[in-house]
């Protein structure tokens, strides 16, 4: 006999399929946002993620394999100024929902992918590196008073 545990509702986890029956995993908007997605073979894919995940992946493959230094002077400017193209263009979005291009989207996914490559090949050798800090930092601080805009903005109170 199984023993019946009870999660709550918020952790529980659920099938990949939304309810249109659409696979979710690869793409994390919902139908409204739908025009930041691309459609491959049936699927929805988040632009940015498109140009984020396999650059990152490519990153740390290529780093590990030429054995990178863990420091460059340039490593805190450079992560910094590759994530930034992405954060603008995701609080532009935020405020203008159907503005913006898949292609702007996937451009800055790759920059991203760059910088984060760059700083979890750090991290993953010596944990929390100035320029992962930085880049977490920078992320909160755009991130932070954004959504606290936007969720005010689409909930107004009573």
């Amino acid at each position: 006999m199984h023993a019946s545990v009870w999660i709550p509702h918020r952790l529980r986890v659920l099938p990949p399929a939304t309810r249109e029956g659409r696979v979710f995993w690869l793409s994390h908007h919902h139908p409204e946002e739908y025009n930041r997605t691309y459609v491959l073979g049936g699927m929805r894919v988040c632009a940015r993620c498109l140009g984020t995940y396999p650059v990152l992946l490519a990153v740390l493959v290529v780093l590990f394999t030429l054995r990178a230094p863990l420091t460059w002077p340039w490593d805190v400017p450079v992560v910094l100024g590759l994530t930034l193209p992405a954060l603008v263009d995701w609080a532009v979005g935020r405020f203008r929902p159907t503005g913006g291009s898949n292609a702007v989207r996937t451009l800055t996914g790759v920059l991203l992918g760059l910088a984060l490559g760059r700083s979890l090949f750090i991290h993953l050798q010596h944990p929390l590196p100035a320029a992962l800090l930085w880049q977490a930092a920078l992320v909160a601080g755009v991130a932070v008073p954004v959504l606290l805009a936007t969720s005010r903005k689409s909930n107004p109170g009573p």
